[in-house]
This record gives C-alpha cells, sequence and structure tokens, in this order.
C-alpha cells in the first residue's frame, strides 16, 4: 500500500467517525472540563528503587509472519538501517530482549564470523528462512548503538518440545548446557579465542540471560521437576563461564495438565532459586475474548468509539491481578520479577488495528502505572513487542520497501518513551488521587515525576498537584494528548509528541481529555 492509500485511508476513517484526520477533536465534541474534588498529593520520601530496566523491548525474529529483525536490517550496507537506530534512540529503551520461541531452535555458532559463511536457519514455528546475517555481535552493535542493556535468551533443550528439536532438513536444533556456557564465554571472555578470530578483539558483553522462555505453556515441553533440573544444570555450567551474569529462570502460569492455572515461580525458586537472579512470567492478554460485546474485533472500533474507550481502560484491572499474583509466588523469597514479555492479543491476534489508536496508548500507559506500583520486585517489563512489519503491539514499526517512508513510533512506544525519559530512580507513594485520573510518582535528587493519566475520553480534568512536607520551586508538564481515534500509520507528522509546559507553582493544572502526562516537580 503506499503512503497516498493510507492517507486515504486514515482520513475516511476519521471522517467517519466525524473526527479530523489532523487527530484534534472538535470543539462540538469535547465535553465540559471535570473539576476533580480531591488534588494528587505526593509523599516525596523515596521508597523502594525503579530499574532502568522497567521500559524493555523484545526483539525476536518472526520470519514471515512479521520481518522484524531482518527488516530493520540494511543488506546494502551490511549494517542496521539508520532510521531503525533513529527511532530507537528516540525510545531510549534501557534493555533489548533478542529470542523468545525462536530461541527454542535457535544455535549460536550459525550467527557469528564472516558473513558470507553463515549458515541460514529454518524458522520453524513463525516459517520461512532466517539469513543469520544478524546475529550475536550485531545484536549487541545495535544495543550499544542505542545505549541498551542486552538480555539474550538461551536454548533450553528447544525446552523439551519435540516440535523444535529438529527441523524439516532433520538438523538438531537442540542447544545444550555446554553449547549455553560457551555462548557466554564467546561473548564475556576477554580471551575467547573463536571470537577473536572473527574479528571481534573486545568482549562483547551480554549481562543478562534468560533460560527458559515459555516452557510452562505446552504439554509437549518439560514438564516442572525437569525445567528445575536442567535451570540448575544450565546456571552452573554458565555462571562457571561468568560468575558475573545475571540469569533469569522460567516461573510463568501453567496452561496444561494437572497443574493447570498454576504458576511455576515457587517451584522453581525452592530448586533452583539460588542459581537465579530473576523469575520471569509473561502477559499476552486479550481479556475479553468471549464478550459478545467486545468492540475490539477487527475494525468494529471504528462505530463505537466510547465503548471501545470503555473496554481499553478497564484492561489495567487484568494487568493488575496479573502481576499481583505473580508477586504473591515470589515475595516470600523476595525474589525480583521479570515480565519479558506483554501485549494485548486482540482478536486477528497482533494484527489488529485498533493497536495503532492513541486510545490504546493511554491504556499502555496505565498498565505502565501499575508496573511502577510493583517496582520493589518487579525489575524486568516491557509492554509491546520490539519492532516489525505488520503486527500492531511492535512498538516500533518498519515500513518495507525503505520508499514507503521511515520507522516510526506506535502509540506504546510513544508512552514508553515519555516514561523512559521522565523517571525517577525511587518510587514514591501517592496519598490523593482523584476520580477519573491514574497516577504513579517517583523521585530523582530534588526532583519528583508525577505520572497522569486521565481516563476521561472527552473531559479534561482540573486539580490541584501538591508534595507532602514540601515547597514546589517549579512544575513542568510533559504531555502527550490528542483524539482517542488518531491511529499512527506513520512517521510523519502526527500531534502525538510530548509538549513541554510551565504549570504554576500553586500546583492548579488542568490534564487534557486522553492524556497522558509526565509532571516534573523541582523542590525547595
Amino acid at each position: 500500500m503506499n503512503l497516498n492509500r493510507r492517507k486515504f485511508i486514515r482520513s475516511a476513517a476519521f471522517a467517519g467517525a466525524g473526527i479530523a484526520a489532523t487527530g484534534e477533536l472538535p470543539a462540538s465534541a469535547a465535553s465540559v472540563s471535570i473539576h476533580a474534588k480531591e488534588g494528587i498529593e505526593i509523599d516525596p520520601t523515596p521508597t523502594f528503587a525503579l530499574s532502568p530496566h522497567l521500559y524493555m523491548q523484545f526483539m525476536e525474529p518472526l520470519g514471515r509472519t512479521d520481518g522484524s529483525v531482518e527488516a530493520a536490517w540494511d543488506f546494502d550496507k551490511h549494517s542496521w538501517r539508520d532510521d531503525v537506530i533513529e527511532a530507537t534512540r528516540d525510545l531510549a529503551p534501557g534493555m533489548i530482549r533478542f529470542g523468545g520461541i525462536f530461541s527454542a531452535y535457535y544455535r549460536w555458532r550459525e550467527g557469528v564470523g564472516k558473513r558470507s559463511s553463515r549458515q541460514p536457519m529454518q524458522n520453524i514455528l513463525w516459517g520461512g528462512y532466517e539469513s543469520n546475517q544478524v546475529g550475536t555481535a550485531e545484536f549487541v552493535d545495535f544495543c550499544t548503538q542505542v545505549g541498551a542493556d542486552p538480555l539474550m535468551c538461551i536454548n533450553f533443550e528447544s525446552e523439551g518440545d519435540s516440535g523444535w528439536i529438529t527441523d524439516s532438513m532433520g538438523s538438531d536444533r537442540r542447544g545444550n548446557a555446554q553449547e549455553a556456557a560457551d555462548w557466554v564465554d564467546y561473548c564475556n571472555n576477554p580471551d575467547n579465542a573463536l571470537r577473536k578470530a572473527h574479528g571481534i578483539d573486545k568482549p562483547l558483553r551480554i549481562p543478562f540471560w534468560q533460560i527458559g522462555n515459555e516452557t510452562s505453556y505446552s504439554k509437549d515441553r518439560f514438564p516442572l521437576d525437569t525445567a528445575a533440573q536442567k535451570t540448575v544444570e544450565f546456571s552452573k555450567k554458565m555462571r562457571q563461564t561468568d560468575p558475573s551474569i545475571k540469569l533469569i529462570g522460567w516461573g510463568g502460569l501453567q496452561r496444561w495438565g494437572e497443574g493447570n492455572g498454576t504458576y511455576w515461580a515457587k517451584e522453581m525458586i525452592e530448586r533452583a532459586g539460588e542459581q537465579l537472579d530473576y523469575v520471569a512470567f509473561h502477559h499476552m492478554f486479550n481479556p475479553y475474548r468471549n464478550d459478545p460485546h467486545n468492540p475490539l474485533e477487527g475494525v468494529a472500533y471504528r462505530k463505537d468509539p466510547a465503548r471501545t474507550w470503555e473496554y481499553l481502560m478497564n484492561t489495567s484491572q487484568f494487568h493488575e491481578k496479573k502481576v499481583a499474583t505473580m508477586r504473591q509466588e515470589v515475595e516470600p523469597y523476595g525474589m525480583p520479577m521479570a515480565l519479558t514479555e506483554c501485549h494485548y492479543t486482540f482478536s486477528g491476534r497482533n494484527r489488529n488495528e485498533v493497536m495503532s489508536t492513541w486510545a490504546a496508548g493511554v491504556s499502555y500507559a496505565r498498565l505502565a502505572n501499575i508496573n511502577q506500583r510493583h517496582g520493589d520486585l518487579l525489575k524486568i517489563a516491557t509492554l509491546a513487542d520490539f519492532c516489525g512489519t505488520r503486527w500492531q503491539v511492535n512498538a516500533l514499526m518498519i515500513p518495507i520497501p525503505r520508499s514507503y517512508g521511515e520507522a516510526f513510533l506506535m502509540p506504546v512506544a510513544k508512552v514508553m518513551k515519555l516514561y523512559r525519559k521522565y523517571s525517577g530512580s525511587h518510587y514514591c507513594k501517592t496519598i490523593l488521587t482523584p476520580n477519573y485520573l491514574d497516577v504513579a510518582a517517583s523521585r530523582k535528587e530534588n526532583t519528583l515525576f508525577v505520572h497522569v493519566v486521565n481516563t476521561q475520553r472527552s473531559s479534561p480534568v482540573k486539580t490541584t498537584l501538591s508534595v507532602k512536607g514540601a515547597e514546589i520551586a517549579a512544575i513542568k508538564v510533559h504531555e502527550m494528548a490528542t483524539d482517542p481515534e488518531f491511529e499512527v500509520i506513520e512517521r510523519g507528522p502526527d500531534p502525538l509528541q510530548i509538549q513541554t509546559k510551565d504549570a504554576p507553582t500553586d500546583g492548579t493544572w488542568t490534564f487534557p481529555a486522553a492524556s497522558v502526562s509526565a509532571v516534573e516537580i523541582q523542590l525547595k
């Protein structure tokens, strides 16, 4: 589809809903401003530390399903596309994870060394073949260029799944503990001979490694006993190579058999916890799958914007339940959690176009606030897949061919960018929160950051911000707001740019309808 066609679709969709294609809310559609009875009050006392990895991104080669990694690679220049690097720097993730299900049949040695000698591999689940032009060194180079810590998901003996152990050509795709340890050595050992022979003198340095991607999701994969035993085996081998690495074990929900509906976290911690630094879980969810009134099916969201908004605002309660349940599993042990995959899975799977709307972006901001509130134990988290050409759950979309445009940030990425840029190092408690506003706060030195989501689709909310026991020297509001039906479909001009405004020191402020704001408060 060419850009003119894309612009036509956007204009037609807005015209059908009575909305200008600029994304601005017509004056006639704006509701009367709501004056909150209570203000926002923050206790400025720092509590627990917030991790810089709460807004990580997840990169997985997805073959024919979504040309993610290979679409980001410039095969003419043998380097990353400059527009992808530029967009990712703007997004500024603190961490990027490589792997996912793909790791269950990925043999790392096929993606290192001379590019002309690299062996293509069948992408068993996602279809097609990967050229392996992007391998370990290229992934680490990407992370270095954008300032992110790399996290690698290893081949955990194909997680025991017979469908991943061999490909259609009969190649053995299992990676054992020794292979994982050799990978750590290749990356982190300053004297690794193979890496040096490949012309890479300095270590690639990958500090974080995940063992097991979604092992509990299928009866065809390792049962809990086997997974725990092998987690210990892999961990010990990998730590023998580099004791400083941080290891993540799988503790997510079991979806099959007698244990269906239970988490592996407690058992994994009790059996392998001495070897682990984090326990992982995932949350890909559609809470309305069986709801006959669900407007988030196909393009039904365009027919009923008000109901769409209501449904999207309510998704936060399901995310809260998921994180809180996992928290109950790990809290007695003080084991940090790693939410290494998370996004909606509305009908049409990841292609669902409601994900391009600002309404979806605002709903993701509510999830980000939940992650902050659990930040004493939740230390690694994401809200999207990272990049690709098709799936709407990607943070970053890559037009193909390049002549169709440059890589651009989806609404979820715009929210993650705002939070990443304007966040403190330690969480602060919110004493008062008005109706209609979702609030989370943090502090860095003498600056407070208050993330405010206006959950009202068409009504601004006027309130007052105050800080318990402290005087305010200055306030700036970094804000994103537009009509919730606005759809991001290209990098070109859109209203979802961060607008920075000065606010009065008495804290009086009106948060626009459907807005996400980071309020920056300087204390005296």
